[in-house]
């Protein structure tokens, strides 16, 4: 039994009951514990960035330099781009076959869109897809790192691996430096995610303190067809995914349950970044796909957030009268691809993203956002979810396809049976 409870994904389940009953009960109690989240997401975050340079780097060395690194990403995000796509299709299936807005009849006059002004203000601010292109270049490489902005810092750790694989020997020294830095980056992630029990004990609190379980009520068609939308993509898409690559989804889900519990707690796939990293390491996939797949997943992998996103923007559309033509539809399609890249790197980005794009289409009131505010939550705990789930199968997929995997012990970690030899 104490065996059981050392477990990090049974001990995060019991802090995420403890901390629902806190802010159900005590609801003023449950918002005052939420800087328990804050401080371990910061600590989180602030080991992140530089463990995703100290991986690409190394992983980039692992695989045989730029040529590699450049095969693995363009793989890595060929099957993200595509997999977005079609994320975006279900949603559209989704909600169109639901029609979670039908019937609401709305008028812009009805809505108190002053909520959405400090999210208005941070849209404009990101300078939409221009700024987007712009912003990936840092001012320096100090700047990434402090801002712990991904796509810069994924962008200068590519470069500077590239560079390093161009130095010969002189670059020895360096790999041998970078190793010793990222075991003891590893050392403060173990250390750090000891404290991940109390960041999830204190989000859920918070969560519940402030929104109430009743506040799912109100929107419950909305949150019932973006759950079932993702749940369909990961089963049907991501599931189909790990059939062709000869992996078990449901024996990997089993596998990382512990991060899936965190991220859902926390409502952040980067809480789970540098244990993802390991788990799928320990899973049979070289350090050097690992270490160039995942980061490319936190900054391109976005199908649980656009299958989220178009969901809203056509509910809004359902929600005041407003019926939308295939083309229209097809139209908003492209638009939420290029919004959701806009927005990378930004504060509440999916958020963000929503308004970004109803923006952009115009044939939707922007003040619909304000209705959907209230459950944004409760969507964003699938969103990042999603996220993380896919970077873990891109993962496993691109070792497989890389002919990088170890067979032998992701089926034994998993629990799955001995691969049957043919002749």
């Amino acid at each position: 039994m104490r065996k059981i409870f050392r477990q990090i994904y049974v001990q995060v389940l019991i802090a995420i009951v403890a901390g629902a009953l806190l802010g159900h009960y005590f609801p003023h109690a449950g918002q005052s514990v939420a800087p328990l989240s804050t401080a371990f997401i910061k600590l989180v975050k602030m080991v992140t960035a530089p463990l995703i340079f100290v991986t690409i780097v190394l992983g980039a060395k692992e695989m045989g330099g730029a040529g590699a690194l450049g095969r693995i990403g363009g793989k890595s995000i060929i099957l993200f781009e595509l997999t977005t796509t079609i994320a975006l299709l279900i949603g559209l299936w989704a909600v169109n076959t639901i029609q979670p807005g039908a019937g609401m009849n709305l008028t812009p006059s009805s809505i108190d869109a002053s909520v959405l002004n400090g999210y208005e203000r941070s849209m404009h601010a990101s300078g939409g897809v221009m700024g987007f292109l712009l912003g990936i270049i840092p001012d320096s490489a100090v700047s990434a790192f402090a801002n712990a902005d991904m796509l810069q810092v994924v962008l200068f750790s590519t470069l500077f691996a590239i560079g390093l694989s161009h130095a010969g020997k002189t670059g020895e020294t360096a790999y041998k430096f970078f190793e010793g830095v990222g075991s003891a980056l590893f050392g403060v992630v173990r250390i750090v995610m000891r404290l991940a029990p109390i960041g999830a004990f204190g989000a859920m609190a918070y969560a519940v303190g402030k929104f109430g379980f009743g506040t799912m009520n109100s929107l419950l068609m909305l949150l019932v067809t973006v759950y079932a939308a993702t749940l369909a993509y990961i089963v049907l898409i991501l599931g189909g995914i790990c059939l062709m690559c000869d992996v078990s989804l449901w024996r990997l889900l089993k596998y990382i349950r512990g991060e899936i519990l965190l991220v859902i707690a926390t409502v952040s796939s980067e809480a789970a970044f540098p244990q993802l990293v390991k788990k799928l390491e320990a899973l049979g996939c070289p350090s050097g796909v690992v270490g160039i797949v995942m980061p490319m997943g936190y900054t391109f992998n976005l199908a649980g957030t656009c299958v989220a996103q178009v969901i809203c923007a056509v509910f809004i559309a359902q929600a005041f009268g407003i019926q939308l033509s295939v083309a229209e539809q097809a139209v908003l399609v492209g638009i939420s691809m290029l919004t959701s890249r806009g927005m990378a790197g930004v504060a509440g980005a999916s958020f963000i993203c929503l308004l970004a794009t109803l923006a952009a289409f115009k044939h939707i009131p922007i003040e619909g956002a304000a209705i959907v505010l209230g459950v944004d939550r409760f969507i964003a705990e699938i969103r990042a979810t999603t996220n993380m789930i896919g970077n873990a199968v891109a993962t496993v997929a691109v070792a497989h396809w890389e002919r990088q995997r170890d067979d032998v012990c992701m089926r034994e970690t998993l629990g799955m049976p001995p691969k049957v030899a043919t002749r």
